[in-house]
């Protein structure tokens, strides 16, 4: 996990990572202050399917599944996350730690999956 602090930034990697065969999804989290908040705009910018049990479990399922999603891997950006670090600081570092957890399955796979924290 990257903290990214200028937005300029953010377009850059996104455009990097399309240029690199990766997908490049920016996760809004503006507001957010609640583990339902967060794994609601999560599930919607990836697409989650209809399976998605909105729980921890099924947040990592899902992560290490991505076989709806195009691309030879993914970088997740997640942006405005001031909220939900105030209000739920325990859900970003839960969500964070199963995303690092995500990212190592599928380094095992030989596919990047990378997230990315713009403060």
């Amino acid at each position: 996990t990257y903290t990214l602090r200028e937005p300029e930034l953010v377009d850059a990697i996104a455009t990097l990572a399309a240029s690199l065969g990766l997908e490049a999804i920016r996760v809004d989290l503006a507001g957010c202050q609640d583990r339902p908040g967060f794994l609601g705009r999560i599930a919607a910018a990836l697409g989650f399917p209809a399976w998605f049990g909105d729980n921890w479990d099924a947040f990592y399922d899902c992560l290490a599944d991505l076989s709806w999603r195009p691309g030879q891997g993914w970088v997740l950006i997640l942006e405005n996350v001031h909220d939900l670090r105030l209000a739920a600081p325990d859900v970003l570092d839960t969500a964070l730690a199963i995303m690092g957890d995500a990212a190592l399955a599928w380094d095992e796979r030989g596919r990047p999956l990378r997230v990315l924290v713009a403060a």
